[in-house]
C-alpha cells in the first residue's frame, strides 16, 4: 500500500496537531497500522498502533493519556490526535502499514514543538 502522511507542524507547547496518514492500494492486505516517530538523535520509537478491522488499540508510554489513534476505512486514512503537547515530541513521525505482504511506509511528517 501506499501511505501519504500530513499534519505535522510547528507547535508550542500544550498544543495540540492531528496527523493523518491516507492510505491507498490494496488496502485489504493490511492488518495493523500504527505511528512511530524518530526523534532528533534517537532510535525510532512506536507512538501507537491499531488493528485495521476491528479498531483494537494500543499504545507506548510516551503516548498514552495525550494521544489517540484512529482511522476511517471509508476515507482510508488513519489519524492520530496529539494533545498536551511536549518539547519531547519533537520528532519526525511515521505511518505504518503492516500487511499479508511486509511492511510499507510513508515519508514522514515533521513535528516541531517549541518550549
Amino acid at each position: 500500500v501506499q501511505l501519504v502522511e500530513s499534519g505535522g507542524g510547528v507547535v508550542q507547547a500544550g498544543g495540540s496537531l492531528r496527523l493523518s496518514c491516507a492510505v491507498s492500494g490494496s488496502t485489504l492486505s493490511i492488518v495493523t497500522m500504527a505511528w512511530y516517530r524518530v526523534p532528533p538523535g534517537k532510535q525510532r520509537e512506536v507512538v501507537a498502533g491499531i488493528t485495521w478491522n476491528s479498531e483494537r488499540t494500543v499504545y507506548g508510554d510516551s503516548a498514552k493519556g495525550r494521544f489517540t489513534i484512529s482511522r476511517d476505512n471509508v476515507k482510508n486514512t488513519m489519524y492520530l490526535e496529539m494533545n498536551s503537547l511536549e518539547p519531547e515530541d519533537t520528532a519526525v513521525y511515521y505511518c505504518n502499514a503492516r500487511t499479508t505482504s511486509g511492511d510499507d511506509w510513508g515519508q514522514g511528517t515533521q513535528v516541531t514543538v517549541s518550549s
